[in-house]
């Protein structure tokens, strides 16, 4: 298959990258390297995908949001993981339906915040919860077989430094087990579906 991986620079991405590269044709896209791409930009992923051509799957494993306390968020706060992590995919969906060859496969990053939140975690709470929303909503809409999923994972072995303190209690796992979720939702059959890891 040919494969877009959104993401490809950060640590899940990379970790997608190395489960899928020895079977499949990966393009690597990021905001600073390999294909260019910043997901809260619709002019961006217009570029790209029409850069790319057609495709049989498309993964997203980006998406920024703010963490702060409730007492110190703004709209202006909230609004970067509505126009990034939220909007950035759910533009990617909508658009990227026209580059994907029937039967082709959409895999969305959404995260453990949606059903167990944290401090300072409102905002990914409701992004990540919106996300899975939508995934369930497009399954059964979108034509020629096309398929979309989302990963949620938990905190990942490989950012406990920079979000150990947030996730205290969390058990934390590797990307590479996030990445498995990936290829099942990519190589398998289903769609709607949220794979919690």
């Amino acid at each position: 298959m040919k494969i877009l991986v959104i993401g490809a620079t950060g640590t899940l991405g990379q970790a997608v990258i190395a489960e899928l590269a020895p079977r499949h044709t990966i393009i690597a896209a990021s905001r600073s390297s390999g294909e260019k791409v910043d997901i809260a930009d619709v002019v961006s992923i217009k570029a790209l995908l029409t850069r790319t051509g057609k495709l049989d799957a498309v993964v997203c494993a980006a998406g920024n949001v703010h963490f702060g306390p409730l007492s110190e968020m703004t709209s202006e706060l909230y609004g970067i993981g509505l126009k990034d992590k939220l909007m950035g995919q759910v533009n990617l969906v909508l658009m990227a339906q026209e580059a994907l060859n029937d039967g082709g496969s959409l895999t969305l990053i959404t995260g453990v915040l949606a059903q167990d939140p944290i401090r300072n975690g409102s905002s990914a709470s409701m992004i990540n919860g919106a996300l899975e929303s939508f995934v369930a909503a497009t399954a059964i809409e979108l034509p020629r077989g096309l398929r979309i999923n989302a990963v949620s994972p938990t905190v990942l072995i490989e950012s406990m430094g920079s979000y150990g303190p947030y996730f205290r209690g969390f058990k934390p796992i590797p990307a590479s087990d996030a990445a498995l979720a990936f290829a099942r939702s990519i190589e398998g059959a289903q769609t709607g579906q949220i794979y919690r890891v």
